[in-house]
This record gives C-alpha cells, sequence and structure tokens, in this order.
C-alpha cells in the first residue's frame, strides 16, 4: 500500500495550489492524484492554442436539458490533467469585487473578507508590473499584460469611453468598474498554468497522472486514505489528510461515490449512506452569459479563409520562434464591469471582447472573419444540482444549472445584453463595418427574451457545490473541512457559497493557497 502525508485529489488550479504550498519545507511527503495528462503540448503551452482542446485536455460535460434554453443542453468545458481548467480558459486574471468577499464573510464565512483574502491574491501572484498595494511581484503565478492587443480590443475600450464609461487599466486595483484590457496567466508568451506554477519537482512531491479516484476511504468518521485506479490496476493510498480539488463537477460526485451527501438520492443510487450531507451537489451557480457576433470584410479580424488560415500557420510560427505575436492572444482580450443600477453596491454585468466570431463555444465552423462580445449576469439567483449518474467513477455526473429558473436572471442579462450593444454600436467599433449576424429590436423585451433562450449558454464559472459556511448545513466549515469527515478538506471552487462577480480562476488559486494554510494549522 502507498502512503503519504497529505494527498490532494486533482491538479488543477486549487489543487496545484495546495499541493505547492503544503510541500514546500519538505516537512510533509504530499502525493497528487490526477485524472488527466501531463498537459505538455503546444497547444497547453501557446496561449492560441485554446482552439485545439481534445478530450485528453477536456472533459467537455454537457448539462441535461435545460427548461429556460428552450430544452437545449449546455456545454461546460473543464480542464483535465495538470493545471486543470487554467490549461484551457482565456487565461484571464480577475479577482473579483470587494464585496463579493466581504458578503461571504458576512454570510457566515469567517475570516474570508476582502481584507483575509487580498494578502493571498498578493502573495500568489508574480505581476509583472511589480509589487503595490493591490499586487504581489514575486509569487509562483505569473500575471502579464497583453504586449499583442488587437485594434478592435483597443476600439472597444474607446468606443465605452464615448459612453462615459472610465477606462480600466487593472480590474484588480483600486475599482472594478470600467473598461479596459484584462491582464493575463502567462509568461514571455506562454500560458502559465497552476500546476507551472506550484507544482515545483521536490522529493516530498509525487505527481501521479491518469489516476481515476475511485472514493475517499475512512472509518469511524476519519479520512485514511484514498482507492484509485490506473493503468488497470486497483490500488490504495494512506494518508493522515485528504484534499479534494477535482472541482466543482468532480468534487461532488466523488464525495457523493464516497458516501457522502443527500441521503435519498445516494440510496436511490445504490451508494452506501455513510454522512448525509444534503448540499453536496446542491448551490450550483454559473454565469450565464450571451454572446453578440459580428462579421466584417477582409481578414483584420481572425476568421476561417484561406487568408486566415496563412495567417494563422503563420502565427504558430512566430510564436513557436520567439513566444510573440497573435497566438498569445486570450481571444478575449478587452471586457468591462458595469452597474446596469447605478444603487448596486458592486458591477452586476461583465463583458469579454473577442477578435474572431464565437459561435457555440468556437465548436462551430464559421467561414467568415469578425468580432464577438459576450455579457453575463455575475451574481445570478438561479441554483441547480449535480447528481450522480453511474456509480462508475468515469462517467459524468448529471449537471443541471437551472439557467434562468429565477426570472430576475433574465431581466439582468436583458440589461446587460442592451448595455453590451450601446458599446458595440460607438464609432470606434462601428468603423470596422460590423454586420449583426443575430440583429434584434433591442426595444421588444418578447424578442430579446427569444434571442437569449435560444443562444444563451455558460461563459465557465460554475461553482458552489460543497459550499463552506458557519451553519450545520453547509459541506465545509471556514476551514474547509468537510463536516462529519476529519482530516478531509476541499480545495477548490465548489467551497464558493455565492459566484463571484468576476473569472474564478484566479480566486480558486487563492482558495487552494489558504487550504493548504488551514492543513498544516491542523497537523
Amino acid at each position: 500500500m502507498e502512503e503519504a502525508d497529505i494527498v490532494v485529489i486533482g491538479a488543477g488550479s486549487g489543487g496545484s495550489a495546495a499541493a505547492g504550498r503544503l510541500s514546500e519545507g519538505g516537512q510533509y511527503r504530499v502525493a497528487v492524484l490526477e485524472a488527466g495528462g501531463r498537459n505538455s503540448s503546444f497547444r497547453t503551452l501557446m496561449p492560441g492554442g485554446i482552439a485545439m482542446q481534445t478530450p485528453q485536455t477536456n472533459w467537455g460535460f454537457e448539462t441535461v436539458p435545460q427548461p429556460g434554453l428552450n430544452g437545449r443542453r449546455g456545454y461546460q468545458p473543464r480542464g483535465r490533467g495538470l493545471g486543470g481548467s487554467s490549461a484551457i480558459n482565456a487565461m484571464l486574471y480577475v479577482r473579483g469585487h470587494r464585496w463579493d468577499y466581504d458578503h461571504w464573510a458576512a454570510l457566515g464565512c469567517t475570516g474570508w473578507s476582502w481584507d483575509d483574502v487580498l494578502p493571498v491574491f498578493k502573495r500568489s501572484e508574480a505581476n509583472e508590473r511589480g509589487a503595490d498595494e493591490w499586487h504581489g511581484g514575486e509569487g509562483p503565478l505569473h500575471v502579464s499584460d497583453q504586449s499583442f492587443a488587437h485594434p478592435g480590443s483597443h476600439a472597444f475600450v474607446e468606443a465605452a469611453e464615448v459612453l462615459q464609461i472610465p477606462r480600466n487599466d487593472d480590474f484588480n486595483g483600486a475599482r472594478q468598474e470600467g473598461a479596459g484590457l484584462y491582464q493575463v496567466t502567462q509568461k514571455g508568451g506562454q500560458r502559465w498554468t497552476a500546476a507551472h506554477g506550484y507544482l515545483t519537482p521536490r522529493d516530498n512531491l509525487e505527481v501521479i497522472c491518469d489516476a481515476t479516484v475511485e472514493r475517499v476511504l475512512f472509518e469511524d468518521g476519519r479520512v485514511w486514505g484514498v482507492a484509485y485506479s490506473r493503468g488497470g490496476q486497483s490500488k490504495v493510498i494512506r494518508a493522515r489528510r485528504v484534499v479534494m480539488a477535482g472541482g466543482v463537477f468532480g468534487t461532488a460526485q466523488l464525495l457523493m461515490l464516497s458516501g457522502i451527501g443527500p441521503g435519498e438520492h445516494l440510496q436511490d443510487m445504490g451508494v452506501p449512506l455513510r454522512v448525509d450531507r444534503g448540499e453536496v451537489g446542491g448551490n450550483l451557480q454559473d454565469h450565464l452569459d450571451y454572446v453578440a457576433a459580428f462579421e466584417t470584410k477582409g481578414s483584420e479580424f481572425l476568421g476561417r479563409s484561406l487568408v486566415g488560415s496563412l495567417k494563422g500557420l503563420a502565427g504558430i510560427a512566430r510564436w513557436m520562434r520567439n513566444r510573440t505575436g497573435v497566438m498569445t492572444s486570450p481571444y478575449a482580450e478587452a471586457g468591462a464591469f458595469l452597474r446596469s443600477d447605478p444603487s448596486l453596491p458592486a458591477p452586476d454585468i461583465q463583458l469579454h471582447f473577442l477578435i474572431a466570431i464565437v459561435e457555440d463555444h468556437g465548436r462551430a465552423k464559421i467561414k467568415a472573419h469578425g468580432y464577438s462580445c459576450h455579457a453575463c449576469v455575475l451574481r445570478p439567483e438561479s441554483r441547480g444540482t449535480v447528481r450522480l449518474q453511474s456509480l462508475d467513477p468515469r462517467a459524468a455526473p448529471l449537471i443541471d444549472p437551472q439557467f434562468l429558473s429565477d426570472p430576475r436572471d433574465l431581466a439582468a442579462l436583458m440589461r446587460g445584453t442592451r448595455l453590451m450593444y450601446r458599446i458595440l454600436e460607438q464609432e470606434p467599433l462601428a468603423r470596422f463595418g460590423g454586420r449583426d449576424r443575430y440583429p434584434i429590436d433591442l426595444h421588444d423585451d418578447a424578442a430579446l427574451e427569444r434571442l437569449i433562450r435560444a443562444r444563451a449558454d455558460t461563459i465557465y464559472h460554475p461553482v458552489g457545490t460543497a459550499r463552506m459556511g458557519s451553519d450545520e448545513e453547509a459541506v465545509c466549515d471556514p476551514q474547509l473541512r468537510v463536516r462529519g469527515v476529519e482530516g478531509l478538506y476541499v480545495a477548490d471552487a465548489s467551497v464558493m457559497p455565492r459566484l463571484i462577480g468576476g473569472n474564478t480562476n484566479a480566486p480558486s488559486i487563492m482558495i487552494g493557497e489558504r487550504c493548504a494554510e488551514f492543513v498544516r494549522a491542523d497537523l
């Protein structure tokens, strides 16, 4: 039987941060179990390779049919392999608003206010601008400005300024509101995943890839190990502490397969109930997103054509030579945080401006050049679930975000879409002559609702399925310990009690950092 002091399940954003910090100093033997591979190919390392994902790097989940989206199944990409979703995302470095974390604290997450988490964000960060009041300069996570942003992205920011929306060169600084270019998790033009930053080779750190975890092992209310399979062989690794970091879907699924979850559901599935915890797999929240797409003449924007293909090959060659050019792009280069109601305590709408037409998450092959813009509701009221579909840990769980089940989300997304179109109509962008692929009378509520229900989907920020809190119903306490099983922790976005107002990668890394602190304090 293998043995370690600490086993971390999952080498994604939170898991990499937790494992890296716990292995520092050499005091503890740390083993990481990752279902995917090493993610070392150029498709991962090249930022523009986001469009080249494969089943080896992306779980490619789907939701159950969504009544709020005309019965459509939504797409739920999740990273597979070292780095997790930080290996396939758009690399945007966004922390969320200070109000989000103060709200967590008010909900009973003691020790998670903005003043508590800001030092952790700074500690994790190596920002190329250097350290200051808001940023760190020497952490393991490299954060860079975009050196080759497209003219269209600059035009988006200028169009927002026409409407008196202030330019914001740092969404993680003194204020979040405004429009600007995003910073990205890159170093020298190359994608910088959480695994690159935290999983530094050490004698006391073992990373085991291609390992499917089957269940967490515990007895008399205390964890003692993990059962997994690799290469067709069943294995067990003994541990004093276990950190779950399989992501919002994987962590909930594994908790339930281990007998921790809603009693009735587990009994229906034939799983022996060990800890009745009704909120496991509940409280699922995600950013629902509407995409406007515009075709343009010529090939100034990215697109599918002979000229576009030749430019793409040239861009890859340039990146291979010196890590510069268009293939350093996150595609979602610019964006904005806006308030649809001035009385709100924080922006409730986020925009992402892309330098290409995106249909069906980039899976539709559109033979045209152009640009897109996304609008999402930052703090949705709809709540969904993750449930078991099978007792096979390799089978995808049942994912039901219940998008637009709360009517407030539809109203907010309609307001956000209208705000987005106002920016897109301004001259700095209008000069590109974009033709709207889905023209709409924005004054017609019924028509706009139909369009949203026909086209909206996630922008990849699911959270909440193992929420933390001080109440007895919470899956984890504020030190990220799973209630009912001593020695078991969660270190990913599933612990978020509420979805933050922004992209979730940087907060997930912060959660992994904090989990490492809590585990060390308990050992």
